[in-house]
């Protein structure tokens, strides 16, 4: 061991023996010394503060976020609990009127009381199941993103069993789930597993998908077209729009209760925002079926093909954020893919009306 193993965590150096006389400083650069922990001499330095941490050049990312208190939290937190107070008080009282009233109708009351807390609570339960599965699908596709972008095995491979779990569901995909099943073990790229998953078991649901969006616009366009009254026609559109979501949802494997499909409805509305997909009016119409065909239109027709390329929009979106897997080795459908119905309905009228 060096003479000279002064520590310098915390303590000044000791003179070496060519080094420090009188009041010369020491030189800024030392030698490497060996020294024990444990030497009466050595002083550790005290742990980092979290002054110090904080003060440390750190991504913004990187650092623990403080949790703040969510004032819109609190309100419907506050107004839900005196919703509930309010109910309980209700139906109390309704019950001590019903005893009042003869003992039959009380002891009515309270089996319909009862009816009513175990109604209530499967309702939720169904809703926070669905929120659950749709919340899965959502990770099951980011973690099937991840896994192609950076050639994750592991990861791909854990995004192949849960999409097995989900094919398990359906019977028409059993041959499919066979043969993935046999191909897990001989794959060593996790992007080409991730590949081989998609093209395995998802090409008949995405063929259904595009049948279904392209009947949904379909109906729209013609009901729109002949309607005589804008409310119907809105009504109609929306309904139809709902019931798309929701039998897309449940084809790839989700089941959204009411406040499932507000979810559904927030990413989908999102998607079309980021994608530019609410481009409306004879814009749109010329994208699809020319700007000739669309100026040979009828007001009444035109307004029914708009409304239906407007629904396959809907529609795709609707795919988009309900599919459990991302587009990376099958081809996303088009809008032109689903419009080619309207297309050839928008053609026979223009030339019947020449």
């Amino acid at each position: 061991m060096s003479e000279d193993h002064g520590a310098r965590a915390g303590t000044a150096p000791k003179a070496s023996h060519g080094g420090q006389a009188g009041g010369q400083k020491p030189h800024r650069r030392h030698r490497p010394q060996v020294f024990r922990l444990d030497e009466a001499e050595v002083t550790l330095a005290p742990e980092p503060l979290e002054a110090e941490i904080a003060a440390l050049d750190v991504p913004p990312e990187a650092r623990p976020r403080r949790r703040s208190i969510s004032w819109a939290g609190l309100f419907w937190s506050a107004v839900g609990g005196l919703a509930s107070l309010g109910l309980y008080l209700a139906v109390s009282r309704l019950i001590e009127d019903l005893f009042a009233r003869a003992s039959w109708l009380g002891y009515a009351g309270l089996a319909l009381a009862a009816l009513l807390v175990v109604a209530s609570l499967i309702i939720v339960a169904r809703e926070l199941a669905g929120l659950s599965r749709l919340a899965r699908l959502d990770d099951i596709r980011a973690r099937a993103a991840a896994a192609t972008q950076a050639d994750d095995l592991p990861m791909a491979e854990r995004v192949a069993r849960d999409m097995l779990r989900l094919a398990a569901e359906k019977p028409t995909l059993a041959r499919a789930r066979a043969e993935l099943e046999g191909h897990l073990g001989g794959i060593i790229d996790g992007a080409d597993l991730v590949r081989l998953t998609e093209r395995s078991l998802l090409p008949g649901l995405d063929s259904r998908a595009r049948q279904m969006v392209s009947d949904a616009a379909r109906n729209v366009s013609v009901v729109t077209a002949v309607s005589p009254r804008a409310l119907v026609d809105l009504a109609f559109v929306l309904f139809t729009a709902v019931r798309l979501v929701r039998a897309l949802a449940l084809l790839y494997g989700g089941r959204p209760g009411a406040l499932g499909m507000v979810r559904l409805a927030g990413h989908v509305v999102g998607h079309l925002a980021i994608t530019g997909g609410m481009a409306a009016g004879d814009t749109l119409v010329q994208q699809i079926v020319g700007q000739g065909l669309a100026a040979r239109l009828s007001a009444r027709l035109g307004e029914g093909v708009v409304n239906g390329l407007l629904t396959a929009r809907l529609g795709l979106a609707a795919i988009a954020v309900t599919r459990p897997m991302p587009f990376v080795a099958l081809p996303a459908p088009r809008l032109a893919d689903v419009a080619t119905g309207l297309v050839r309905k928008a053609e026979e009228e223009a030339a019947s009306a020449r």
